[in-house]
């Protein structure tokens, strides 16, 4: 069969084909202990669950509108007035099948052939491939670990051009859990402030999982706003990756392209979620900040088992609920059996020999780097680091 030629432009997600590998193994009985999650190990709060049961009850069952229920992005734009300070109305929300359609939205609604990405290294694995699916180019910013994983004003007045169409970013960050303070984020607003024609999507799904304090978003900066897309979603923050919603807020006219091309791709989101979402949004937030505290002493936790390895450099995040290490002193070593030239090598033996699934930072734009999540129990999480660590030894 003859497929086309567009797939050959993006690669599947490797955080997805972690997960596909790890599930091949265990249905063989092996043990895998599953470091590789990009999701909350707690089940969703009662109240939602509730309400979702509700609304099945109440016949809600039918086709929604492809924006999203009015009721629902009035929630969203009073959650966004209550947690960050933002001024929203209904029209500037479009409600959509997770905040991973949310961001394939904005980019085929704003990036045309030839238009630049850019991106800062690392990201989460599909930005960069969505723009190459429309067609565009991505110009990464290969950040660092000296400055915590985040663009300065510098590199990213270096990376515009004439041609710069969309600035993505994540704060928290996947894979880094790197988060952009207001001070920092007042030096890149300068820099757009020159460059007015550039477009700045804010992806924020993980800002309950904050251990810094507070969450800072970019579109609190009057002389950007206009120019910012927030994506947000449940998925981290209310433990519902299954249920699929995301939502963004940004100028009417780009709400309205999202609208068109949802329209024609999935139409508007399940009644069922977008019933159980306007409850978490106007709900309690205690659940949300119960599940934050367990991620915050998993953190403390992981930080110690990271130093009883040597060889890694790791930074300790201030968000989400990943660590990003360089292991890069491990390339070059074997076990006698085979030889890890690259982090692709050394998740593989991982999950071969250790039986632990972690992900390559390659997929991120770091090929120095591995990411491993703590959104497990503190009993896997043990299990796993000891897996790890005992593997590496095995290294020489």
């Amino acid at each position: 069969m003859q497929l086309a030629s567009r797939l050959s432009k993006f690669n599947e997600p490797e955080t997805l084909k972690m997960a596909k590998l790890g599930r091949e193994l265990r249905s063989q009985g092996i043990d895998i202990t599953d470091l590789s999650l990009g999701e909350p190990d707690f089940d969703t709060p009662r109240h939602i669950k509730d309400a979702a049961i509700k609304a099945i009850e109440e016949n809600f069952s039918h086709y929604t509108p492809v924006a999203g229920y009015l009721d629902l992005r009035q929630a969203i734009c009073a959650k966004l007035k209550r947690d960050n300070d933002l001024d929203y109305t209904p029209e500037q929300i479009i409600v959509s099948t997770g905040a991973k359609q949310c961001i394939a939205n904005v980019v085929l609604s704003v990036v045309d052939e030839g238009d630049e990405v850019i991106i800062p290294t690392p990201y989460w694995v599909s930005y960069s491939e969505m723009v190459k699916m429309a067609g565009g180019t991505v110009r990464f910013v290969h950040t660092s670990l000296e400055n915590g994983y985040k663009i300065t004003p510098e590199e990213l007045e270096s990376a515009i051009t004439d041609k710069t169409r969309l600035f993505m970013f994540s704060s928290p960050c996947n894979p880094t859990g790197a988060i952009y303070s207001k001070t920092e984020l007042s030096a890149l607003v300068k820099v757009f402030e020159k460059h007015p024609g550039v477009l700045i999507m804010s992806d924020e799904i993980y800002e309950y999982i904050n251990y810094t304090g507070g969450h800072v978003s970019i579109a609190e900066f009057e002389s950007v706003k206009e120019r910012v897309i927030v994506i947000n979603g449940l998925s981290k923050g209310f433990a519902m990756t299954g249920w699929r919603l995301g939502y963004m807020a940004g100028p009417v006219e780009l709400a309205r392209a999202c609208e068109k091309i949802q329209g024609q791709i999935t139409s508007g989101t399940n009644a069922v979620t977008q019933r159980a979402a306007i409850t978490a949004l106007n709900g309690s937030l205690l659940p949300s900040q119960e599940m934050q505290a367990a991620f915050a002493r998993r953190r403390k936790r992981v930080m110690e088992l990271m130093k009883a390895i040597p060889g890694i450099d790791c930074n300790e995040p201030d968000g989400a609920f990943y660590v990003f290490p360089s292991v890069n002193k491990y390339f070059g070593k074997s076990d006698g059996e085979e030889i890890i030239q690259n982090a692709d090598d050394l998740c593989m033996y991982f999950l071969n020999k250790a039986h632990v699934s972690t992900v390559t930072g390659k997929a991120f734009g770091a090929p120095d780097c591995i990411r491993i999540s703590f959104a497990n129990s503190l009993e896997n999480i043990e299990k796993g680091f000891e897996k790890i660590r005992l593997a590496l030894q095995k290294l020489h």
